[in-house]
């Protein structure tokens, strides 16, 4: 039995690209930004990469139930404060939703020149933009950690926040997105070698 013929969840858990992103997201979902012990965390990119390089709606979903997980077993089980977890939880949604319809627009180019890149590029850019938007509002309207603030002090903590955000998300899928391209061009992945 092929992946095409597979149940959809099935088909997502043997899936190489699937089961890649499953696992990057595991391993860097502890830490917003990064520390000296931790990764940034990868959720955007895989989101995006998903998105870019799968496409379907049942992967979109067990994503989400991974985030989920690991966010209660992180915060249950290892000491990872909770802050974040609020009535603004559930816009964690529409901001990966952002991202992974970035991805999907991006698999619609077909060829790979400087051009094509460069709207990737931007697409990623404005995607992960979107993402922030969406999460960092519905926090600071719906969490409750934050009445005493302005909107004036809301924006300047959300313009500091921004660049680390946005980096590691645009570092991740650009290396990754790098490395499968170069692989894909060596002759060992090529179509005539899978063919011979």
């Amino acid at each position: 039995m092929n992946i095409a013929q597979q149940k959809p969840i099935e088909a997502t858990f043997n899936h190489p690209i699937a089961i890649s992103l499953m696992l990057l997201m595991a391993i860097t979902r502890f830490d917003h930004v990064g520390s000296s012990f931790n990764l940034p965390d990868a959720s955007l990119a895989v989101f995006f990469l998903a998105g870019l390089w799968l496409g379907s709606a049942h992967i979109f979903a067990v994503l989400l139930a991974e985030a989920a997980l690991i966010d209660f077993v992180v915060i249950q089980f290892f000491g990872v404060s909770s802050f974040c977890v609020s009535p603004a939880y559930v816009f964690l949604i529409p901001t990966y939703a952002a991202v992974w319809f970035g991805g999907k627009m991006c698999s619609q180019f077909k060829e790979l020149n400087s051009s094509v890149l460069l709207k990737q590029f931007a697409i990623l850019l404005a995607a992960t933009t979107l993402a922030f938007l969406i999460s960092e509002f519905s926090f600071y309207l719906l969490s409750g950690r934050h009445d005493a603030l302005v909107w004036s002090e809301k924006l300047s903590k959300m313009a500091n926040f921004y660049p680390a955000y946005i980096k590691s998300t645009l570092i991740y899928a650009t290396v990754i997105f790098g490395v499968v391209a170069l692989l894909k061009s060596l002759p060992i992945f090529s179509e005539d070698h899978k063919g011979a």
